[in-house]
């Protein structure tokens, strides 16, 4: 029993050392040349697999686990959905996402059925999976250039939502169609729909009941931990429920997603499950190129790249066409066309139900799997066009101006909410002239109501800051809401206008950790302030003598940016938790704080005296 449990103990050790690096060396590479790491992924499972090195087996045990990765990026398109939103989008979700899935799943189906010698069966099959666009290459890229609240970009969003919500009626198809014995465990039809709609309500009431309150004592135990903890109960357990009722578990962590969509605490779930989905994730395509049969894929390769090619033109034509439909300019219309082209990793998925459901053999899913790991590699080269096309097009046709029309003002303002409003007011106080930019069309129409003059556009693009004058600029100030900006999205703004001053809002302590080193003359958190005035009116409800108010007010701040410099300093949101004042005497006096500030003080100016 020891020496098994040794065994084992080494292989998992081994064959996760050579999966992780097979995956870490192809995915840079890919990623080098611009060709995204999913094909990175896909390409390093094809070669550690038993149809090349051999390095490592049993990849449908591992594809099954790796399926997690699909769980976990169901629940953060579910995180994106609050009520009010999905409420806004209806039209786009159940108007074109579920006109183009229908269409091109249609569409495609009669080309894999004219071009092979497949029943109508499984050429349904196969070619209702190929009208579901890739959630894992598009989403990513809309939400770190910043489109993901554009006009364009909630569009190829919705789209893409109605795709993975798809899942569950194509996963009943397949079903309807095997060919394979009855379950005797799974539930009839009519009892699946009720289990579907009772699993959802009571998704939803656990939410509100029971996630939401367990959410705040959480937060105020202030145990970073926990949070993690608790999102990845919530996913596990939502998808568990629907396993058991031999539903879709995607659809699970899509709807405990949504529970969560109106949290305070959404941002925190969000970048503590993010990176538990992008390996998961990465080893799901891992594991998928580890089952291709590269035999069967080798013997047809012209029709795997015919297939691939025609593939991407049908949802071209169909995205095009329905987009015109639903009102799109050509020119948009045909960006979105080109961004959502490909195939997705669903694909796969639904593949294998099909294998399972003997309307299809081995051979046939892992054709159809290379055929969309092909139209994935268009993807890079596509998005580039997309990007051109959309810049050029005015979403919806809207005629906002671009900040090209604005004068050349020595301070831009990007994001005109109400962050961005109130210091906006301070510049013009100040006589200061300032180009305001926005990419919400709703905030422009808004603005224009009240007279102020906001131009369309996504301040993170260097080609629009140009237009806009950045070249002349003496202060670029961002005032977005945007809890997902990095260092990454400001660094090349910061080097493209050296002889600029930049400002960013950011969101809390994480995203100030992670802006360190971006190059940002400086930061300003968006409650920041508002929470120590508030402190301060606290005070004075509380009687307390003005001059200690002020004392309280300077320690905290002194106390706060320490802390702030000990968590840059070591890369650890937990480092400097004894820099906090604790309730009685657990902590530091703000007199003891203020001592030691000014003793530094003294210190320091003793050496500059004696230098």
């Amino acid at each position: 029993m020891a020496a098994g449990t040794v065994d084992t103990t080494a292989l998992l050790l081994q064959e996760g050392v050579i999966m992780l690096g097979a995956a870490l060396g192809a995915v840079l590479i890919f990623r080098r040349f611009g060709l995204g790491s999913v094909l990175g992924y896909l390409i390093a499972g094809a070669l550690i697999g038993p149809q090349v090195l051999g390095l490592v087996g049993g990849g449908e045990t591992k594809l099954a686990t790796a399926e997690l990765g699909i769980v976990l990026l169901l629940f953060l398109v579910g995180l994106e959905l609050n009520l009010d939103r999905l409420w806004r989008l209806k039209r786009e979700i159940f108007g074109l996402g579920l006109t183009q899935v229908v269409v091109a799943g249609l569409a495609l189906t009669a080309l894999v059925y004219l071009s092979s010698s497949f029943s109508p069966a499984a050429a349904l099959a196969l070619g209702l999976p190929l009208a579901l666009s890739s959630t894992a290459q598009v989403l990513p890229g809309l939400k770190s250039s910043g489109r993901i609240n554009s006009p364009f970009g909630e569009r190829a969003f919705s789209i893409l939502l109605m795709q993975d919500l798809a899942i569950v009626p194509l996963i009943t198809i397949i079903a309807a169609l095997s060919r394979a014995p009855a379950d005797p465990n799974a539930p009839p039809g009519y009892m699946v729909a009720i289990y579907t709609v009772g699993a959802i309500v009571a998704l939803v009431l656990a939410g509100r009941f029971i996630l939401r309150p367990l959410l705040r004592i959480v937060g105020r135990l202030g145990e970073q931990e926990l949070f993690i903890v608790v999102a990845l109960f919530t996913v596990m357990a939502a998808a568990a429920l629907m396993h058991a009722l031999h539903l879709s578990t995607a659809l699970g962590a899509f709807i405990a997603g949504v529970m969560l969509a109106d949290s305070p605490y959404r941002h925190e779930i969000e970048a503590d499950v993010e990176p538990f989905r992008q390996i998961l994730l990465g080893m799901f395509f891992v594991a998928v190129g580890m089952v291709l049969d590269l035999h069967a894929v080798l013997a047809n390769p012209l029709y795997v790249v015919g297939m691939a090619f025609g593939l991407v033109i049908v949802k071209i034509a169909v995205l095009f066409g329905v987009a015109r439909i639903f009102g799109m300019e050509s020119k948009g219309a045909l960006a979105l066309a080109l961004l959502l082209s490909q195939a997705g990793e669903f694909g796969f998925v639904l593949f294998k139900q099909a294998q399972e459901a003997l309307l299809i053999d081995p051979s046939a899913a892992s054709l159809y799997g290379a055929i969309v790991t092909l139209s994935m590699a268009t993807t890079p080269f596509l998005m580039m066009f997309a990007r051109r096309f959309e810049m050029e097009a005015r979403e919806d046709g809207e005629n906002f101006e671009g900040p090209e029309q604005a004068e050349r003002n020595k301070v831009l303002v990007i994001g005109y909410g109400r962050f961005g409003q109130m210091v906006a007011q301070m510049l013009n106080a100040a006589g200061a002239k300032v180009t305001l930019i926005d990419k919400k069309p709703r905030q422009i129409e808004l603005s224009q109501k009240f007279d102020s003059k906001v131009y369309f556009g996504d301040g993170l693009r260097l080609d629009l800051l140009r237009r806009a004058g950045a070249d002349e600029a003496e202060l670029i100030l961002f005032c977005t809401d945007d809890a997902g900006m990095t260092a990454k999205d400001v660094e090349p703004i910061v080097h493209a206008f050296p002889h600029a001053k930049i400002y960013a809002r950011i969101y809390d302590r994480r995203q100030a950790v992670d802006m360190e080193g971006s190059g940002l003359t400086g930061t300003i958190r968006e409650v920041y302030e508002s929470a120590i005035a508030m402190g301060i009116l606290a005070l004075q409800s509380l009687d307390t003598p003005t001059d200690e108010i002020h004392d309280i007010e300077r320690a905290v701040r002194l106390m706060d940016a320490e802390r702030l410099d000990l968590q840059i300093a070591e890369g650890d949101l937990s480092a400097g938790l004894h820099l906090r004042f604790q309730p009685g005497d657990a902590g530091p006096s703000f007199q003891e704080v203020l001592q030691r500030a000014h003793a530094k003080n003294e210190a320091q100016s003793s050496v500059g005296e004696c230098g």
